[in-house]
């Protein structure tokens, strides 16, 4: 990840991590996640995954867009259970944004766990804000920078 520029030469503080997991017998897989930066992205992009999700119950979903800008996670199949209601009404309600809104806003992770309890099925939405310019200059102080390579990038 990339700090970015919010004027010339200003570097913001707070970036945003997204992510969606998956936990079942045990282990836990990341399906996707993206880092962003601002909140209200976040907040669109986890909307966007919960209806994906949701949406997806019990039907074939074409895979993920291929351009970049996209990001989708991969589908996940529920098994009798409400955990697509709850993945709409969390998406659609104005209440639920506006409690992650704040969550993100004074710097905690805004989370939904779903759970399929016929096959032990929990899926985590959640967000939050990364201080990379607070973690660069305590890496840098407290490590030696990597060695460069050739592959890099490719």
């Amino acid at each position: 990840m990339k700090a970015a520029l919010s004027a010339p030469g200003r570097v913001r503080a707070l970036e945003y991590v997204a992510a969606v997991t998956v936990k079942a017998g045990g282990r836990t897989l990341p399906l996707g996640g993206v880092a962003l930066p601002n909140r209200r992205l976040v907040l669109r992009w986890l909307r966007r995954q919960a209806l994906r999700l949701a949406d997806g119950h019990g039907r074939y979903l074409p895979p993920a867009a291929p351009w970049l800008g996209a990001r989708d996670i991969r589908p996940v199949a529920f098994h009798s259970s409400d955990a697509p209601e709850v993945l709409r009404a969390w998406a659609g309600d104005h209440g639920s944004q506006d409690h992650a809104m704040s969550a993100l806003e004074s710097g905690r992770p805004a989370l939904l766990t779903v759970v399929d309890p016929f096959v032990g099925l929990c899926v985590t939405l959640g967000g939050w804000p990364v201080d990379l310019c607070g973690w660069v200059a305590e890496a840098s102080v407290n490590h030696a920078a990597p060695p460069r390579t050739g592959a890099e990038g490719t």
